[in-house]
């Protein structure tokens, strides 16, 4: 290895050199050794493999893999680019980097850490010489021991750099690729602005201390308090009193962003004040951040002990640590959630993600001139004037049958588009419920005992309805590579749809957002990977080949909806989102995930807003490109300027709120009012047993957390509006059907919150 090292040191300390070493000529392969249908893909025909240094953390490196394109092809990028032109890992000995020769040819492998424990990435450098190759291996020792040990690799020895040398498994091993334990890396060091560890008031909590009484959520002993801080600065902490109604004081503090020193991706909110008392909450989706930067404040949710929540709020003192906090939080945010390095992340796409969390108002011209009849309200005391509004008379509870249901509970809710039918599925049985002329819902009828057409009974995991309300598409939990006819007007399932042999489907969706009005017969799925038609009529497989998209690497795509003209919207349960014209293409526009999984997505008609539901808060998005070559198009049918991603607005419980509900937050899919030739204006969603619905004329003015609600005794399990109407909602709870009429919908107070329903309410186990 010595003959390296001078040439080495002269690329190594270049600060002009971004990159350390570069292969131009190879190929890029995805090998999964369990698979024998698929065990060797090709991702990048033409490839290039660099180390490239990561510029913000020091001693960190990205080996990374970029497709190559013959000249000219690049401006076919322009209408297909989805950003799937890289490969990037950080270089860490986890990677288990080795070599190999394949077919004469010498190649690079490492694991792929997001995929299966036995996946891995092989570059096959073409051409390249032995030299070369040594130099570059030389190199990927190197960039593992500078992350490993935090200090410059210029003096290491060869012993020290043969460390990082992978030894194949002994033959006992039943993996080629076995995990290796995982490792604590010490703290990252951070670029931002961060105030000197010095400055911090030394903190040595006792069970005796104040800490202890004043909050159920701090800890006696607590070994937050000694982590390293990657940002300390000053702020007043309030915790919000659910007695007074209001955020008390606790005073001045030291609000840090600390780091496991044994996880590099687990950091902790934490403030100290001046008594040594000490708060240090884990930083997690459920904390349910919200910014404003008006008043210079961030308030996040605590889940105590005792399942309970508790809100609290830092106010800084001026605008730069305001900011400075809000960014790093975001980061770490990210980080947690995805096990990722942040600098990984392309600037045009941090951008993105960061706007999600900023405190702006969404401008839209067609708003602009409206008055707002909103009065502004103190953050700090948010439920301050106005007065609850008196709700309609308690929706009739008591309106369907006791049956034998062997135990179970309402799970899915579907509402009809053309008979005035709802239908809610309960295990293996179907409850069928009309809709009366005064706007309540009764019992109709039930389909019972659920089963292929070979009479396997089974309970279906989503259903859909079809062919103007004829036909319900079953998915069977047991038989992921079929879908299943159930035939409404004999009550049974009639036919199964038998998809590909080695496709499942994760989930469906209509050809178009009114499809279900027609007699369209094909619909919209994906599997884990892959977007498709499906086309019940063809003989055999029901795949349409000519509209097949397959992605090579584990999208884990989650949800799919269209809009009225058949734009395709698919989002995953890594919190992307993808925006296609049709279907057999790349996307158009590929969002890029802030972390969170998304559970839900729907569109509205036009295609200009997308409302994607994660646990804790709903992303809307508008699709309208702003500037650029494309402007005024959507990006369904064309893609963002790099530097003119949209903006993303999270629709989230207030954290005050929240301590009044008790319970963590869980959405369910959130879902635009819909009807053909209507304007959206409302969303609505549940979450526990609330019933939650945003006016979403207010929300495009920018008004985010003006949402009302509605409390049930019992669990809220969906809720949509009635087809073509949006002021009645229809509600499906553990055990019961009912109709909901948007004026029964309040403010979230104390009142409608935590205390009991208004009038009476006789729910106790009513399943249809």
């Amino acid at each position: 290895m010595n003959i390296f090292r001078s040439l080495i040191g002269k690329v190594w300390h270049d600060p002009n050199a971004a990159e350390v070493v570069k292969i131009s000529t190879g190929q890029l392969y995805l090998v999964r050794p369990g698979n024998i249908r698929s065990s060797r893909e090709c991702i990048f025909n033409d490839a290039m493999i660099t180390i490239r240094r990561v510029p913000t953390v020091e001693h960190n490196f990205q080996l990374v893999v970029t497709r190559v394109y013959e000249e000219g092809d690049e401006d076919l990028l322009e209408d297909e680019d989805e950003t799937d032109a890289e490969r990037v890992c950080l270089i860490s000995e986890e990677l288990e980097f080795h070599t190999g020769v394949t077919d004469g040819e010498p190649t690079f492998i490492w694991r792929d850490l997001q995929g299966d424990i036995d996946e891995l990435y092989e570059f096959v450098a073409i051409g390249t010489n032995a030299p070369t190759r040594a130099f570059f291996e030389m190199c990927m020792y190197r960039a593992m021991f500078e992350r490993k040990y935090r200090r410059a690799g210029d003096n290491a020895v060869d012993k020290e750099l043969e460390e990082f040398i992978w030894q194949p498994p002994t033959p006992t091993k039943k993996h080629a690729t076995p995990k290796k334990a995982s490792r604590g890396s010490p703290p990252k060091k951070r670029t931002s602005a961060v105030k000197s560890e010095d400055d911090l008031p030394k903190v040595e909590p006792t069970p005796e201390s104040p800490s202890a009484s004043r909050a159920s959520s701090e800890y006696e002993v607590d070994p937050v308090a000694t982590y390293p801080a990657l940002l300390s600065v000053p702020a007043g902490l309030h915790q919000w009193n659910t007695d007074t109604e209001n955020f008390e004081p606790w005073g001045d503090a030291v609000a840090r962003i600390v780091q496991d020193p044994d996880d590099q991706y687990s950091f902790y909110l934490a403030a100290t004040l001046d008594d040594a008392r000490f708060i240090g909450h884990k930083v997690t989706t459920d904390m349910n951040q919200k910014y404003s930067k008006k008043i210079f404040t961030v308030t996040w949710n605590h889940i105590d002990r005792d399942g309970s929540q508790t809100s609290w709020v830092l106010q800084f003192q001026n605008l730069e640590d305001f900011e400075t906090f809000q960014k790093l939080l975001g980061q770490c945010m990210w980080e947690s959630l995805n096990r990722l390095p942040y600098a990984k992340v392309k600037p045009e796409e941090q951008r993105y993600i960061e706007s999600a969390n900023e405190d702006v108002e969404m401008a839209d011209p067609e708003y602009e001139d409206e008055d707002d009849e909103e009065e502004v309200l103190d953050e700090l005391d948010p439920d301050a004037g106005g007065s609850d509004e008196e709700s309609d008379p308690e929706e009739d509870e008591d309106n369907v049958p006791e049956m034998f249901t062997n135990g179970d509970l309402n799970s899915q809710l579907t509402v009809g588009y053309k008979n005035d039918r709802s239908y809610v599925l309960r295990g293996n049985t179907l409850g069928v419920f009309s809709h009366t002329n005064d706007d309540q819902v009764k019992y109709y009828n039930s389909i019972k005992k659920i089963g292929t057409p070979k009479g396997k009974e089974f309970k279906p995991k989503h259903i859909m309805l079809h062919d103007q309300d004829s036909k319900m598409v079953l998915m069977n939990p047991s038989e992921p590579n079929s879908l299943y006819s159930l035939d409404l007007t004999v009550g049974k399932v009639v036919e199964e749809w038998k998809v590909h042999d080695d496709i499942s489907v994760n989930a469906v969706a209509p050809d178009s957002k009114y499809a279900p009005t027609t007699r369209e017969q094909t619909l919209i799925g994906v599997s884990h990977n892959a977007l498709f038609r499906i086309d019940p009529r063809v003989s055999g497989t029901k795949l349409v080949e000519s509209q097949f998209k397959n992605y090579a690497t584990k999208n884990a795509f989650s949800g799919v909806a269209t809009t009225d003209s058949g734009k395709v919207a698919v989002a995953s349960s890594k919190g992307d989102i993808r925006l296609y014209d049709s279907i057999g293409k790349n996307a158009k526009t590929a969002l890029p995930p802030l972390g969170d999984p998304i559970v839900g997505v729907d569109v509205t008609a036009d295609g200009r807003w997308i409302i994607a539901t994660t646990k804790t808060y709903l992303l809307l998005i508008d699709t309208l490109i702003g500037e650029g070559k494309y402007q005024g198009s959507l990006g369904f049918d064309r893609s963002f300027p790099a530097t003119a991603k949209p903006m993303p607005r999270r629709l989230q419980l207030r954290g005050e709120h929240v301590a009044y509900m008790k319970d963590e937050i869980n959405f369910s899919p959130a879902r635009f009012n819909q009807g053909e030739g209507q304007q959206e204006n409302a969303i609505v969603t549940s979450t526990g047993k609330f019933v939650v619905a945003w006016d979403f004329t207010k929300v495009k003015r920018g008004q985010l957390d003006k949402y009302e609600i509605k409390k049930y005794e019992d669990h809220v399990v969906q809720d949509n509006f009635k087809f073509g109407d949006d002021k009645n909602i229809i509600v499906a709870l553990s055990n019961n059907v009912l109709a909901l009429n948007k004026k029964g919908l309040t403010r979230p107070t104390r009142k409608s919150l935590g205390g009991g329903l208004a009038g009476s309410s006789n729910i106790v186990n009513s399943p249809w």
